[in-house]
């Protein structure tokens, strides 16, 4: 694994539409984190300072830092940078060098850093969220297209459920047939509500035939 940024939805700053346009330059990073269990609260602790700081950078649009609701030990960091270059410009950066020394010692594995570009992103919906999902969806290659359209449908009609705050789905640059689902709810009620929705059930339905791995679906908090 490597150090995956997935932070944000910068085009909900600029109020564009649902869907990314195919040159659109915003770029969206993805990076799972996992430390030993003794030290969680000294991973959190670094991660929420790498958060902190990594907002004040000026190609960044959003930097989120979530810890994973059943295994605290794992963490998630999305980002949405301006364009591919602000990203690789942060990676040189003094807060990505905090952290790796910070993290080095604790770390159970290497971080997971996975590179996107936008797919279907909305602006959010204003309130509080306490459940975040991040989801990594595959198929296969040759189903990549019909994957693509499911996952724009789920976005479409996930976004009219009650209590979502945000359902924004991103596309792996270097594996296209590799997507991250971002969604915020309101509580673990609407999350719940949301999964017994007929279209979020046909959406699973559908994927089965043509996904390439199992639906690694992950909930969070927020590190404030």
């Amino acid at each position: 694994m490597r150090l995956g940024l997935l932070l944000g939805v910068a085009m909900s700053v600029l109020g564009m539409s649902p869907a990314a346009s195919a040159d659109d330059p915003v770029f969206y990073t993805v990076t799972y984190v996992e430390v030993v269990p003794p030290s969680t609260t000294e991973g959190a602790g670094a991660l929420r300072q790498y958060g902190e700081a990594s907002r004040r950078d000026p190609g960044a649009r959003r930097v989120e830092v979530l810890q994973r609701m059943d295994r605290p030990g794992h963490f998630a960091v999305l980002a949405t940078w301006n364009d591919q270059k602000a990203f690789e410009t942060h990676r040189a950066a003094a807060a990505m060098t905090e952290l790796r020394d910070k993290l080095q010692a604790i770390l159970a594995g290497p971080n997971d850093e996975r590179l996107h570009q936008g797919l279907s992103v909305a602006p959010p919906v204003t309130g509080a969220g306490t459940v975040w999902v991040v989801t990594h969806v595959d198929v296969v290659p040759p189903r990549k297209d019909d994957g693509v359209a499911l996952l724009k449908q789920l976005a479409e009609d996930s976004r009219k459920d009650a209590g979502n705050l945000r359902f924004d789905v991103v596309q792996q640059a270097t594996r296209p047939n590799h997507f991250t689902v971002v969604e915020v709810w309101t509580d673990r009620k609407a999350f719940d509500a949301h999964g017994m929705a007929a279209h979020t059930r046909r959406f699973r339905e559908r994927l089965a035939p043509m996904s390439g791995s199992l639906y690694d679906e992950r909930l969070y908090t927020t590190l404030k």
